[in-house]
């Protein structure tokens, strides 16, 4: 089986998994609008995670993300290389498909986005082979710019 054959499968099989394993998402798809660079790869790569864990996603393509980021009102110490929103909720970086669905069923008081600082190896679209992934934290912040952490993730996976 060709790699291409043999990644195509392992993503229908994630994208078949996600849906029995999150009926809600099978239910009423989520809508992503995501602001990228033209020149990066990972962020095409998170566009790619959010499509196969059952999102659909409008993929804007622009010359520079910062306008998108002041409009967000991301604060600048959780700034990575997208943005992002969903549902009302703004997205910074390359945050797991289960911590915004966490979020968006949860609705954590005050809370109106989640970032992933810098990039983390092994987060959705950062994935490098041979590389263990890092652990790192998914950042909630509210509207006056304080933030905690929100979950834990090693590579995509909640710990």
């Amino acid at each position: 089986m060709s790699l291409h054959a043999a990644k195509t499968r392992r993503c229908a099989f994630a994208a078949a998994t996600a849906l029995l394993a999150a009926p809600a998402v099978a239910q009423r798809q989520e809508h992503v609008e995501v602001w990228r660079d033209p020149h990066c790869g990972c962020c095409a790569a998170w566009v790619e995670h959010l499509r196969t864990e059952g999102f659909g996603v409008t993929d804007r393509v622009v010359p520079s993300v910062a306008p998108f980021r002041r409009m967000l009102g991301t604060p600048a110490d959780l700034l990575s290389c997208h943005a992002g929103r969903v549902a009302g909720l703004v997205l910074e970086g390359h945050v797991p498909a289960l911590a915004i669905r966490r979020a968006l069923s949860d609705r954590p008081a005050g809370v109106i986005g989640l970032a992933v600082p810098a990039m983390p190896v092994g987060s959705p679209g950062m994935e490098v082979p041979g590389r263990e992934p890092d652990t790192y934290d998914v950042v909630a912040w509210t509207a006056d710019g304080r933030h905690r952490p929100f979950m834990r993730f090693v590579g995509a996976r909640a710990v």
